[in-house]
């Protein structure tokens, strides 16, 4: 009898030991997460889009490709970087990205919003910024069609 209590005391250690490990990795992960969550989850409105831009505190990077915006036009003081080439741009020197995309650099601390035609693009883009520390980033999930359509209301 002493030795199957032993052995259920040393599973029992096993098991909770384990447990006690899992939550607080769980734990930890939540403490860390939150505010990472809840600004990739935050979504920019057609007015604070315009609110933002009026400000100019931001950069909007319109992902996507040249020949869309070419055909169906762009939100004024935009930045096109099409979503294939966003890694590759938010991680280069300030005088390329200037000499490629005719714009500054934004710094990690810089307020990014991201927007292509929906949003299902700017998505992809937000959460590659997301991962290379780029925290302020924000995605514009209305996108061209949503600020066509009300830009096209306004001037009536």
């Amino acid at each position: 009898m002493p030795q199957l209590r032993l052995l259920l005391g040393s599973a029992r250690r096993a098991i909770f030991g384990s447990a006690d490990t899992a939550l607080w990795g769980l734990n930890s992960i939540k403490g860390n997460c939150h505010n990472f969550c809840t600004a990739v989850f935050k979504d920019v409105t057609y007015k604070e889009l315009k609110n933002l831009l009026n400000s100019k505190k931001i950069m909007l990077i319109d992902v996507r490709e040249t020949w869309e915006i070419l055909a169906d036009g762009k939100i004024p003081g935009s930045v096109n970087i099409p979503l294939g080439e966003v890694g590759e741009a938010l991680q280069m020197n300030p005088e390329d990205f200037k000499e490629k995309y005719n714009g500054v650099k934004p710094s990690k601390s810089d307020s990014l919003v991201f927007s292509c035609s929906a949003g299902v693009r700017s998505k992809k883009a937000l959460d590659t910024a997301m991962s290379l520390g780029f925290n302020s980033a924000q995605n514009y999930a209305g996108g061209w069609k949503e600020w066509a359509t009300y830009e096209h209301s306004e001037k009536k």
